[in-house]
């Protein structure tokens, strides 16, 4: 019996050049094989790309040049991002005050779901919780965090460990502070442990000049650190950052690098360093904004520097509106709002509308604008469809992939969202679908005077606004509209029992 016997390759050689064809197959094959082996299987799908997001801290929606081209403050940096990178008109943060907006970015669950007061004690996100970070994590990221985590930690001591924090919570490394820099005690933190514990205090400030108690130079009294000067946090987290860059490249890692920029800044105390006063038109606030800018623009040099630009999606926004008053936009011309109304922590648009910028050399369509209704909660899918992953089902409820409209702002989809809920600092609801919002009472459930006004007979319970024709909210539609008003009041309802919005049927 004879057995079939491998053919040698001299053998198939010999055949190949009696049949041209197979011969040809053979050659390209060759090729083929030999490419990849040099390349280390390179047709395996493409690294994931970097992520480096850059969050301010109460810029205001008309505070860039590229969303006011009456801003009195210049911000090239900000303003080249938008040029090569997309620009959001109708971006939300998920709340109008630091700590619940930095919630729903990292998690991807409207805040107004969880008790945002207890951040002072112990953490807001809870063991297991899907964030961001923790996501790219186990997609292979090396994930950093630089900033302000204002999200709470377990606290017993501060000569003691710090649990539930970033390095809890899907960050690899993080070096920042607590909370805002007038928001006591004032310390570094690296990883989960204080640099150097707040044995040291400090007296409380307030300019005198012009400024509300609280704008201007203000902080709070209390304890801090022997190495903190409340006037180097800004540039030396820009320099932190910095490193981070430059330790990822010289690394010369196969990980994808994401980083979260956490600037502290213009928050108050408004503290420019002296090479920034005067680079302005709306005074301090102004100078303080620019020296942000001037720190968006050295992160992004070091991308550049370590040739990760063309590799790194690049988003930059602001966590609310400002604290910025009527008066200051009279007296400086300046309308830190952009034409909308309110101001940090206001249900009013001013409150919760944030400058939003994307850039993404090849993917994202330079100098583009988009109109999408879009909330930091959306950020958890849509970094999920970047690296194709399906969410699991118990994992950013209300976030919804923004991906497809991102690489194409023009898309004939649906809107990626069909509604977006916002709670205020007082229990203000708001509630937006299409061009129409409403609030659940009077007054700016926020900063602004009155925050809650008590309905009188004959007035309306609340707010209705017609944002296409109105977006200034001059004009309240409550009485003149109530089936709008009613049906958005009970879309609220829904949405507020279901616990969730992703993975509900849109409403006819």
């Amino acid at each position: 019996m004879q057995f079939w016997r491998q053919p040698r390759l001299s053998e198939l050689t010999a055949r190949s050049f009696r049949q041209p064809t197979t011969f040809i197959l053979l050659a390209l094959s060759a090729i083929v094989l030999f490419g990849l082996v040099r390349t280390g299987f390179s047709a395996e799908k493409p690294r994931n790309p970097n992520i480096v997001f850059i969050l301010a801290d109460d810029m205001g929606y008309g505070d860039p040049g590229c969303y006011n081209a009456n801003s009195k403050i210049p911000t090239p940096n900000i303003d080249g991002l938008a040029t090569a990178g997309m620009r959001f008109t109708d971006a939300h943060a998920a709340g109008p005050l630091c700590h619940m907006s930095r919630y729903g970015l990292l998690t991807g669950r409207y805040p107004f779901r969880t008790d945002v007061s207890k951040w002072r004690r112990q953490p807001l996100i809870e063991d297991g919780q899907m964030t961001i970070a923790s996501l790219l994590k186990q997609n292979g990221y090396h994930t950093a965090m630089v900033g302000k985590w204002h999200l709470g930690f377990h606290e017993n001591g501060y000569d003691k460990p710090l649990p539930g924090g970033p390095v809890d919570r899907g960050f690899d490394s993080f070096f920042g502070i607590r909370a805002s820099t007038d928001i006591p005690p004032y310390f570094y933190i690296r990883g989960n442990q204080a640099v150097q514990p707040p044995t040291d205090h400090i007296e409380a400030r307030n300019s005198k000049e012009f400024w509300t108690p609280i704008q201007g130079e203000f902080w709070r009294a209390g304890g801090i650190a022997p190495d903190l000067d409340l006037h180097d946090v800004l540039p030396l987290f820009a320099e932190e950052a910095v490193n981070v860059i430059e330790k990822h490249t010289r690394s010369k890692s196969e990980k994808p690098l994401m980083l979260y920029v956490a600037f502290p800044a213009p928050h108050t105390p408004w503290l420019p360093a002296e090479e920034f006063e005067g680079t302005s038109e709306a005074s301090l606030y102004g100078d303080f904004t620019v020296m942000v800018d001037a720190m968006v623009g050295k992160v992004l040099k070091a991308l550049d520097q370590a040739e990760m630009t063309d590799d790194t999606l690049v988003i930059f926004s602001s966590d609310n509106g400002p604290t910025w008053y009527d008066k200051d936009v009279e007296k400086f011309q300046h309308d830190s709002a952009g034409g909308l109304r309110g101001m940090k922590a206001d249900a009013w648009e001013a409150g919760h509308r944030v400058p939003f910028i994307a850039r993404w050399p090849g993917k994202v369509p330079a100098n583009s604008v988009n109109d999408q209704l879009i909330c930091f909660t959306d950020m958890l899918a849509t970094f999920a469809a970047i690296v194709g992953q399906e969410l699991p089902a118990d994992a950013g409820p209300d976030s919804f992939n923004i991906l497809p409209s991102l690489l194409n702002p023009k898309t004939d989809s649906l809107p990626t969202r069909e509604s977006l809920v916002i709670g205020s600092g007082n229990h203000t609801m708001t509630i937006r679908k299409g061009d129409w919002k409403l609030i659940d009472g009077l007054g700016s459930g926020g900063f602004s005077k009155p925050s809650r006004i008590k309905p009188q007979p004959g007035d309306p319970k609340g707010q209705l606004y017609n944002l296409a024709n109105d977006p200034g909210e001059t004009r309240n539609l409550y009485l003149e509209n109530p089936e709008q008003a009613q049906r958005l009041t009970e879309m609220l309802k829904q949405t507020q029992r279901a616990g969730r919005s992703r993975g509900i049927s849109r409403s006819e």
